[in-house]
């Protein structure tokens, strides 16, 4: 597996070898010694699948979990566009946003580290997202951004109109986040 650090500390895209013949293809998506190579240590906790049409916009969401909360992110089926933005207050990437092209054939996946922020965009007509937490899902710690916020400028791929969930169309921008101090800081804390 090839693991390359991208501009945000922590966020590593995992890019393993697709072997496809006749009957389709396998690949490892996931291997916890790869990530340990890379000094990464990531207990799963949970693991989740989300099923989505073309244009459906999830996120951005993150937690504050004490224990933080780092996801490893795979497309088994069909295609989008990843986006992880650092929330972290203290980060020297503080509000960057990069987007990571996913596809099921692609052989890639995205570590994320605890304290960002993530969300997709859906660019074939279905696709399924398949994740691992190292924390498990914990209400009163899970929040999220506005997708829309325009100081993130994202730039979704959409081939049409975005299909966002009420919650997270609503959800706050990045600066009321940061003013009402439900943002993690670099070392996890909250702010």
């Amino acid at each position: 597996m090839n693991v390359t650090e991208l501009a945000i500390p922590g966020l590593l895209v995992l890019d393993s070898a697709v072997h496809a013949d006749d009957r389709g293809y396998f690949r490892e998506w996931f291997k916890a010694g790869d990530l340990e190579e890379a000094g990464v240590h990531f207990p799963t906790r949970q693991a989740n699948l989300s099923l989505s049409s073309r244009d459906v916009v999830r996120g951005l969401h993150y937690s504050l979990a004490p224990e933080g909360q780092a996801k490893v992110v795979t497309c088994v089926f069909g295609e989008l566009d990843d986006v992880i933005v650092d929330v972290r207050v203290g980060s020297a990437t503080f509000g960057r946003v990069e987007i990571v092209h996913l596809a099921h054939n692609l052989g890639r996946s995205v570590h994320l580290p605890a304290g960002v922020a993530h969300g997709f965009c859906v660019t074939s007509e279905h696709a399924a997202l398949s994740y691992l937490l190292s924390s498990p899902f914990n209400a009163p710690f899970e929040l999220e951004i506005n997708p829309f916020d325009v100081d993130l400028k994202v730039a979704w791929p959409l081939s049409g109109e975005p299909i966002v969930s009420a919650k997270d169309a609503a959800a706050p921008s990045l600066a009321e986040r940061l003013a009402a101090g439900e943002l993690p800081t670099i070392s996890g804390a909250p702010v």
